[in-house]
C-alpha cells in the first residue's frame, strides 16, 4: 500500500472480524513501531503482547471495572447528540470488547523519566512523544498489511494497575491499549472533516 493511501485509510475502530493475524505480520508491524524517532537515540520501548483469552481478561480487567457503571448513562445521554457525542456513545460500550475481541492486544510501554508525570516544560514530555511517533508507526503499518487498530488512553490508576499486573519495571508506563486484527465491515462513524486550508497559518496566527 503506498504511503499516502495508508494515511488516508488509516482508522481506530471498535469491532474485528474472526480472522487470525500471524505472528509473522504481527513482528512486521512492531518492527516498523521500532523505525520511529527518538529523542535520546535510545528505542525505550517494549511491547506486551496478549494473545491468549486469559491473558486479555486478566490485564484488561482495570477497564472492565472501570466503564461498566458509566455504560447505561452514555447510552441514553449521548446518542443523538452532536457527532463527537455520538462517537464516545459508540465508543465507549465497547471500550472492552474491541481490546478483548481483538486477534492481538498490544499494550506498548515507555522508560519514563521524573518529568513525565509533573512536567515543567514540553520537553519534559519527550519520552511520551517518541512513544506516540513509534504508534503511529504500529498503526499505518497495520493499515498497509490491511489490518486496523482499537485502542484505549488508560484513565485513572489503570496503566499503573496493568504495568503492576504484568510485572513491568517501575519506570516504564503504559501508553495505551492497542487492539489489532482484521476490522469488520461495520466500523464507520461519520467524522467532522477539515482540509489543509482551514488549518494552515502563514507567518502567524
Amino acid at each position: 500500500m503506498e504511503l499516502y493511501e495508508a494515511i488516508y485509510k488509516r482508522r481506530i475502530v471498535r469491532d474485528f472480524t474472526n480472522k487470525a493475524v500471524s505472528d509473522e505480520v504481527l513482528e512486521k508491524i512492531i518492527d516498523a513501531a521500532l523505525q520511529a524517532p527518538t529523542h535520546d537515540h535510545l528505542r525505550n520501548w517494549e511491547f506486551v503482547i496478549l494473545k491468549d483469552k486469559k491473558d486479555k481478561e486478566y490485564a484488561l480487567q482495570f477497564v472492565k471495572q472501570g466503564i461498566e457503571p458509566t455504560l447505561e448513562i452514555l447510552k441514553k445521554t449521548l446518542i443523538n447528540g452532536t457527532l463527537q457525542q455520538k462517537m464516545y456513545a459508540v465508543a465507549m460500550p465497547r471500550q472492552y470488547s474491541m481490546l478483548y475481541n481483538a486477534p492481538f492486544v498490544i499494550l506498548p510501554f515507555f522508560k519514563s523519566n521524573s518529568g513525565v508525570m509533573n512536567p515543567t516544560s514540553i520537553s519534559s514530555l519527550n519520552p511520551v512523544s517518541s512513544m506516540w511517533c513509534a504508534i503511529e508507526n504500529l498503526f499505518l503499518a497495520a493499515c498497509a498489511q490491511g489490518l486496523a487498530c482499537s485502542m484505549r488512553i488508560p484513565v485513572g490508576e489503570e496503566g499503573i494497575n496493568v504495568a503492576k499486573a504484568l510485572n513491568a519495571p517501575d519506570n516504564y508506563l503504559l501508553a495505551c491499549y492497542i487492539g489489532l486484527g482484521y476490522p469488520s465491515c461495520d466500523n464507520s462513524v461519520e467524522q467532522i472533516k477539515y482540509s489543509a486550508k482551514e488549518k494552515m497559518h502563514f507567518g502567524k496566527w
